[in-house]
């Protein structure tokens, strides 16, 4: 079985997947006032539908094979990290061909917000240290329900993310 090692996230090898910010340890300019600083529009995202804000829970499992993944055709996806680090795979955007080998997974430290673009294969993060991560997953409304393939990996194709 391919494995897959884990690295740490970067802006640079996130950068074909999306982008990420440090929600918990902000930088750069900020909007001051006498008792708060605002850190304005570090991620933004577009949509014409209303957003949800929809709590996961993820075990962690004693292997992190990955047998399935998701992509969104149209829709981007936000992810935040509550309790733990989490463990995000990505692969690029590929009209739903399956792209495992071009799958990179990232460490991500909790409190940072990812947002993958449209049509990037991913599924659900996956714990780091903890037993169980707790994560906002940031959608527009109902995109699981009508914009989300979701795709059982042959036997071939299937991977193991390592540390």
């Amino acid at each position: 079985m391919k494995q897959i090692k884990l690295e740490p996230i970067t802006h640079e090898n996130f950068a074909p997947f999306g982008q990420f910010y440090g929600m918990s340890s902000p930088d750069g300019y900020a909007l001051c006032g006498e008792i708060h600083q605002f850190f304005p529009d570090r991620i933004t995202a577009d949509s014409e539908h209303r957003v949800g804000y929809s709590p996961i829970v993820v075990k962690k499992p004693e292997r992190m094979i990955i047998t399935q993944q998701e992509y969104h055709t149209g829709t981007w996806e936000m992810i935040l990290p509550m309790d733990d680090d989490m463990i995000l795979h990505c692969a690029p955007a590929s009209a739903g061909a399956i792209v495992t080998d071009h799958v990179k997974a990232f460490l991500v430290p909790k409190h940072t917000l990812v947002k993958m673009n449209a049509a990037i294969w991913h599924l659900a993060p996956l714990p780091a240290n903890n037993e169980q991560l707790t994560a906002m997953i940031i959608l527009p409304e109902c995109t699981y329900c009508n914009d989300c393939s979701v795709v059982d990996l042959a036997e071939d194709e299937q991977f193991e993310i390592v540390k």
